[in-house]
């Protein structure tokens, strides 16, 4: 996802890396923007009624053709639209397919645009990092959810997300490290805690620690 792309000032020249790779970045239009500005998201419910209903973001059908399309057109029109990326990734997946049917680009070029258009937006970041790790690209899932993480420190999904990948990768000191902070956040799952307890690396987090955390 990373993934910061930037117009080329003289686009006629000088074409972007992502334009080259089929992957060219999201330009607004109305209606649509950044799925998490109040302002931008006036327009979402027209995008929403004819594209992404229930039964397109469950992956049951899609509304106006197929699946990828209806994805793909709410994509276009919010690319960090938080489920939508959610159901392009779950659907690339089920379909074993980078670029599901209907969709104008790759499933990575979607979190690519997202990213590069909201790159404050952690949630878009953590289910990229998510989409990663379901496809095996451990490095670039670490590198996606650090940053989250880093923007995002307050945030207890991510931080557990973290834990669990640091555990994978027998990396034992950094998943104890978020599995503390995680849990000081009030995250619920005991997923984290118990991969820990099964290698042998559980330690309960000092009681200053989990007061601090929990403070800030």
């Amino acid at each position: 996802m990373k993934i910061l792309l930037m117009f080329c000032a003289c686009l006629a020249c000088c074409a972007p890396a992502a334009a080259q790779s089929g992957c060219p970045p999201y330009v607004k239009h109305d209606p649509g923007g950044d799925y998490t500005s109040s302002d931008d998201r006036a327009g979402l419910a027209v995008v929403e009624q004819y594209h992404f209903s229930r039964d397109v973001e469950s992956l049951k059908q899609g509304m106006t053709g197929s699946l990828g399309g209806d994805i793909s057109y709410t994509l276009e029109h919010f690319p960090n639209h938080h489920r939508a990326l959610a159901a392009m990734a779950k659907l690339g997946q089920r379909d074993k397919r980078v670029q599901p049917v209907g969709a104008r680009y790759t499933v990575s070029c979607y979190f690519e645009r997202a990213i590069a258009y909201a790159p404050h937006d952690t949630t878009a970041r953590m289910v990229f990092g998510n989409y990663l790790l379901a496809t095996k690209q451990d490095a670039a899932a670490l590198e996606q959810l650090q940053e989250a993480a880093r923007r995002s420190p307050e945030h207890a999904t991510l931080q557990y997300n973290l834990g669990l990948l640091y555990v994978k990768r027998k990396e034992y000191a950094q998943a104890r490290e978020h599995a503390a902070r995680a849990y000081a956040l009030g995250f619920p799952l005991q997923g984290l805690k118990n991969q820990l307890k099964k290698a042998g690396q559980w330690q309960e987090p000092p009681a200053a620690a989990r007061e601090t955390a929990t403070a800030e």
